[in-house]
């Protein structure tokens, strides 16, 4: 083995070390906008029931119909900290609509080592380049884009009391890959400082 194969060789092997190391993961403040009408005085006492948004629809089934207890238990548990008694629908004086999503960006895929050799020849030897890159990351995490939306209504006169959205994005390797604890981050997010100002968006950590 000459010169050149030798240290491309060592490396490599240095290299497909280091490359199974794991990518750090990374999660985004929740930024959260409230809009509050005024009748903000009727905000945060009482009763209210967690309920689909429009448009969810009313029979909901599997996964989604899981994913969505997951999601309303966050929020209903946020609303109580704030001074609402959560009841059924039947018994509620309002009602808190919720819609939620997730978007999944897929990372690319990158070889995780990249070698590359230029050799010269000259009057007094040779010498040898070597160029090694090396993506330690290993694979690239996948980033999920968490979001919901709620709209609390009077349920008597279906006014518009209050309405909040809050998002933000976190690596599947991350805490917050799990439903769980991205839906009470983000439920108790969008109670931080509630009913909060009106047309604000704030940053929560």
């Amino acid at each position: 083995m000459n010169i050149r194969s030798k240290i491309v060789a060592a490396l490599l092997a240095s290299g497909l070390g280091l490359a199974g190391c794991a990518s750090p993961a990374f999660v985004s403040p929740v930024s959260v906008t409230r809009f509050v009408a005024p009748q903000a005085a009727q905000l945060g006492s009482g009763t209210i029931a967690v309920v689909p948004a429009p448009g969810l629809g009313v029979e909901m089934e599997g996964a989604f119909a899981a994913d969505f207890r997951t999601y309303a238990d966050a929020l209903g548990a946020a609303l109580a900290d704030q001074g609402y008694t959560v009841v059924p629908a039947a018994d509620a004086a309002q009602v808190a609509e919720l819609r939620f999503d997730t978007a999944v960006l897929d990372a690319a895929q990158r070889s995780p080592v990249n070698v590359g050799v230029g050799g010269s020849t000259g009057s007094y030897g040779s010498g040898v380049g070597v160029g090694v890159g090396i993506n330690l990351g290993g694979r690239k995490p996948d980033s999920l884009d968490r979001s919901i939306g709620v709209v609390i209504r009077d349920k008597a006169s279906t006014a518009v009391l209050w309405e909040g959205r809050a998002s933000f994005s976190a690596t599947d390797n991350s805490d917050y890959a799990d439903n769980d604890a991205a839906a009470m981050r983000l439920a108790y997010a969008l109670m931080e400082g509630f009913p909060g100002n009106d047309g604000e968006t704030i940053e929560v950590e």
